[in-house]
């Protein structure tokens, strides 16, 4: 049987790393959680490199999150920061190939590539360098017969199901009965946030409106606002998104409306966003609640385990909510009690198979005719 009709899952020792993760022994991701080891241990030659998609390294969502990971990494295993791990930004698309060569040029042991768009530079370079180690965060790179390359490593996340829980958020604290969604580029990765997100939204709420536009950018942050704008004009009082930097806009738009008395609400992604909507002298913020991706964590870990001679090249390891790899953020005091407990309440059934959650527009369909 061919890999591509096998079934998807994490590799024994990523699966492993993350179920011993519980309460109080979490796994790495960002500089406010302990990371394995209690810290830094003698520092090794290995080097690992990562180039960024279009949005920049401090997009406050999921660049930045990916360079935590990596940091965090780093100083745990006493590597020099621009030496043994660092990044290179990428300003668009075009520069996603060049920026690649140059690290495996270097002969630096792990290049990532953060984000589905560096799919087909990610593939040229692999093919062309047989012996180089890469990996890719939200895609798998495969070749004609759709078998995954031998030296890359395919990082994916179960993003709708974590999407799925901040809808239900949505669906229960929408005053007006219309929430949107801000998506960037359209294609089937950005789909599972959109469609998990819908489902949740009418799993509590079926007479809820869910308002869906993209951007068709993940780095344009003033389109993002004139969608939130023409969104909120429309009567959605809530709004998550899944745009990288153009999300950004959201967060401006529901600020500037708050300011202003009205009673909005954003949803950020990939990382705790509750900062970002943050106005005020008293720290009051936008930010209802985000949909925490982990991809700090699968960052640290991949890194991990390739510097221990345990590359997972021509693997798809799969993230989700049995890993802690997707969810709710801990930033939660925007959260009505109806609304944390219901969360609590489709996890366990989302874990325990009795929800299947839609990613693709076929399957909410079908979701939707199973209500």
């Amino acid at each position: 049987m061919k890999k591509w009709l096998r079934t998807l899952t994490m590799t024994a020792a990523v699966a492993v790393t993350l179920a011993a993760c519980g309460a109080g022994e979490e796994a790495p991701a960002t500089d406010e959680e302990a990371a394995p080891g209690g810290g830094a241990v003698e520092a090794t030659d290995f080097t690992v490199g990562m180039v960024t998609d279009v949005g920049g390294i401090d997009d406050k969502s999921f660049n930045q999150s990916s360079w935590e990971g990596l940091s965090l990494f780093g100083s745990e295993f006493g590597l020099e920061e621009g030496t043994d791990y660092r990044y290179l930004q990428s300003g668009d698309m075009a520069e996603f190939e060049p920026n690649l060569r140059t690290l495996v040029r270097e002969d630096v042991d792990l290049v990532w590539g953060i984000g589905f768009l560096m799919e087909d530079a990610i593939r040229t370079i692999a093919q062309q360098v047989e012996d180089a180690q890469l990996a890719i965060v939200d895609s798998v790179v495969a070749d004609e017969d759709g078998v995954p390359l031998a030296n890359v490593a395919n990082i994916t996340f179960k993003e709708h199901e974590g999407s799925f829980l901040v809808g239900v958020a949505a669906g229960l604290q929408t005053t007006g009965n219309k929430v949107g969604f801000i998506g960037g580029v359209e294609g089937s990765l950005i789909k599972k946030f959109e469609n998990g997100f819908k489902a949740g939204v009418k799993a509590v709420n079926p007479d809820a409106e869910v308002i869906v536009q993209y951007a068709e950018s993940f780095n344009n942050p003033d389109r993002g606002s004139q969608i939130a704008n023409t969104m909120y004009s429309q009567g959605a009082d809530i709004i998550y998104h899944a745009a990288g930097d153009t999300g950004n806009g959201l967060f401006t738009e529901a600020i500037n409306r708050a300011r202003n008395g009205e009673n909005v609400w954003a949803i950020g992604v990939d990382r705790d966003q509750h900062e970002e909507g943050v106005f005020g002298d008293d720290g009051q913020s936008v930010t209802l609640t985000s949909m925490v991706k982990r991809v700090d964590r699968a960052v640290y870990l991949v890194s991990e385990r390739t510097m221990n001679g345990d590359f997972p090249g021509g693997e798809v390891l799969e993230f989700g909510l049995d890993d802690e790899a997707v969810g709710i953020a801990p930033s939660q005091d925007n959260m009505s009690e109806e609304a944390l407990q219901a969360v609590q309440d489709y996890q366990a059934q989302i874990q325990g198979g009795d929800i299947s959650v839609p990613q693709t527009d076929e399957e909410y369909e079908e979701y939707l005719s199973s209500l």
